[in-house]
């Protein structure tokens, strides 16, 4: 019967011994095993749209940003103009001024952690910080999300450009497809409700009617344009709307008294 109990109790030590993964830790993981597989397919295709090996890795390492990486190297391989790239790459990347925002109040940084903090601060990062219910796990999410996101990216980064010099044709692999892929992942999970379903179906169009005439890389542009317009026209409804209800109120309020 001791030893019975003694064996249980060494389990529960052992147990409480072993690392234990919170909710927030296991999350970043898990994000950053599929961002790594990106990271892959990204290396490749920047290769094969002629970017050199240390200029791929260099694109990854600065800028860091799976999307505006993918339009980047998109725009150049379809033959637009590297203005063109870097302005389709840097309009994407302005939704990270706004998670920056929230990231600074969250995690307060200082010092060498803030410009850290602002490198790593990307859609997964932000999206798991966000989603956690307390704020150590917030902090914990963000910072494991982002070191082994940023991790995995740039190694697989460097791994994909090998593999796309000695594949040369990365359709062989269907990573060409990975493009497409890679934005429906980014795009999918903001599609909730009808208003991002009927933006993404305006700048889909703009996208597809604009591409016979204008240059490559303009029409992603355009459809940016389109959309950032949208996005202003629906915060300035948004805050007519309270305005609207406090000035009927007084109305009311004296229609109401008349009645009396």
């Amino acid at each position: 019967m001791s030893a019975t109990t003694d064996a249980a109790h060494a389990a529960r030590a052992g147990r409480r011994m072993r690392p234990r993964l919170t909710p927030a830790t296991r999350t970043g993981l898990s994000i950053a095993a599929a961002v790594s597989l990106y990271g892959l397919s990204f290396g490749a295709l920047s290769a094969a749209a002629g970017m050199t090996f240390w200029q791929t890795v260099a694109l990854s390492a600065l800028l860091f940003s799976g999307g505006s990486q993918f339009a980047f190297i998109g725009i150049l391989s379809g033959g637009g103009a590297p203005a063109a790239a870097l302005g389709a790459s840097t309009l994407l990347s302005a939704r990270n001024t706004l998670y920056g925002v929230q990231m600074k109040a969250l995690l307060d940084p200082r010092g060498a952690r803030r410009l850290l903090a602002a490198q790593l601060t990307i859609d997964e990062t932000a999206a798991t910080a966000m989603s956690q219910s307390t704020d150590a796990e917030r902090r914990r999410g963000f910072w494991v999300t982002g070191v082994a996101c940023y991790t995995g990216w740039n190694l697989a980064t460097a791994a994909g450009a090998l593999l796309g010099d000695v594949v040369g044709e990365p359709e062989a692999l269907g990573l060409d497809g990975a493009v497409v892929a890679a934005f429906l992942a980014l795009l999918w999970p903001r599609l909730r409700g009808a208003e991002p379903w009927a933006l993404a179906v305006v700048a889909a169009l703009v996208t597809a009617l604009t591409m016979p005439t204008l240059p490559a890389g303009a029409p992603v542009l355009l459809a940016a344009v389109v959309a950032i317009g949208w996005g202003l026209a629906s915060r300035r409804r948004g805050d007519a709307g309270p305005e609207e209800a406090s000035s009927d109120s007084p109305d009311d309020a004296a229609t109401e008294e008349a009645r009396r």
